[in-house]
Formats: C-alpha cells, sequence, structure tokens
C-alpha cells in the first residue's frame, strides 16, 4: 500500500466506481471522508478521545497530512468542543465541502483528474478520471488481506480502513453480503478506528432520516 496516501484519500478513491468511472456513495461522501480524517488524527496522535469528545493534542507532527485533516485538525483546535458525530457531520467552515477538499488535494498530487463537462450539455459538473488505477486495486486488495488474513498481521491503518468502508456501506468494495459475512471480523477491526465508525453510522442514518423526511 502507499503509504503517502492518508486514510480521507483512501475512502475518496474506493468509493470510485472503476467499471462506471464516477463516485459512488455521494450522498454521505462529504460524512465518510471527515470520519476518515478525524481516525488519521487519532492515529497520527494529533486529536485524543475525550470522554463522549475529539480533544487536540499539542506539540504533534503534522507533515503530510491530508488538506482535510489539516483543516478539521485547525477546527478542534479552535472550536467548542462537540461530539464524535457531531465533527462527522459538520457542514460548516472550511471542512463543510470535505468531498471536494479531498478531490482536490488528489487532483494537486497527480493521483486523479478532473475533467470540467456539462451534463444535457447545460449545466457545469466535473468527472473524475483515475490516474493511478493500481493505487486503487491496492487499497482493495489491503480491505481483503485485512479481512481473511492472520489478525495479528493486519496494520491497524487497514483496519481502520475497513471499519470505516463498513460504516460507510460502502458496496464498491465490501457488499452487503460481504459484510454480513465478515461480521465478526469486522468487528474486531473496528476498535483501530476509535468511536468513530459507531459516529459515522449514526451520522449516515441520521442524514437518510432527514432526507426521507423531506421527500
Amino acid at each position: 500500500m502507499d503509504l503517502s496516501v492518508t486514510l480521507p484519500e483512501k475512502l475518496y478513491l474506493l468509493a470510485y466506481h472503476p467499471e462506471r468511472e464516477r463516485l459512488t456513495a455521494t450522498d454521505r461522501l462529504d460524512l465518510v471522508v471527515r470520519a476518515a480524517a478525524l481516525v488519521e488524527l487519532l492515529q497520527r496522535g494529533l486529536i485524543r478521545e475525550d470522554g463522549r469528545y475529539p480533544a487536540a493534542v499539542a506539540g504533534g507532527p503534522t507533515d503530510g497530512l491530508d488538506p482535510l485533516s489539516a483543516a478539521l485538525l485547525e477546527q478542534i483546535r479552535q472550536e467548542r468542543r462537540r461530539s464524535w458525530q457531531s465533527w462527522v457531520g459538520r457542514n460548516r467552515g472550511p471542512t463543510a465541502r470535505a468531498a471536494r477538499v479531498v478531490r482536490d488535494g488528489l487532483a494537486a498530487a497527480g493521483r486523479i483528474r478532473v475533467e470540467p463537462r456539462r451534463l444535457l450539455g447545460l449545466f457545469p459538473s466535473t468527472r473524475v478520471v483515475l490516474t493511478e488505477p493500481r493505487l486503487r486495486k491496492s487499497l482493495v486488495a489491503s480491505v481483503g488481506s485485512a479481512l481473511k488474513g492472520p489478525l495479528s498481521r493486519v496494520d491497524p491503518a487497514d483496519a481502520a480502513l475497513v471499519a470505516l468502508v463498513d460504516a460507510a456501506q460502502l458496496g464498491t468494495v465490501l457488499t452487503w453480503g460481504g459484510r454480513r459475512e465478515f461480521r465478526a471480523r469486522i468487528d474486531k477491526l473496528a476498535p483501530a478506528a476509535g468511536p468513530v465508525p459507531r459516529a459515522l453510522r449514526r451520522a449516515v442514518n441520521a442524514t437518510r432520516a432527514d432526507g426521507a423526511a423531506g421527500g
């Protein structure tokens, strides 16, 4: 796996459907990458669990942070305390359009290409193109290894990746049947992501409930 790719970037790439050449889970992708940024900060020791809240840790190394994780860390440092679920669902400030922040960072690094286009010849839109398809394949392989290989050999980043894919219900990586088949293994991997997968699952459910009520 390419260790220079952070968890938010991995989740964004895994949400991409290579055959259809488009992003999936767009209704919840902002939530997913914000959750991944929280785990990234946790695993780097830049935030810690403080009861029901994340708290910033002073003096931690921030080298190599992706733009979303860096912006989220600054928000946690400056704003009042919020629950994990609140940060996952936080749609204000510099992390409001979280998926776009991750997309632009990946594009700047040359891992994807963002092409402007018009839907029906009228409405401006964009098309995301993978420039490193092997990178996404390696991420999918890492998820498979974490689910099927010896538990003692699973890297914490890969364990967290699986937990987030499960909570986000990313069918491009793990189908409903696969999540059911590997439920016991996923539950053993989930602690590597701390309280974030549960917060993500609740945020996704809340978003869907709001959408259903609005419809």
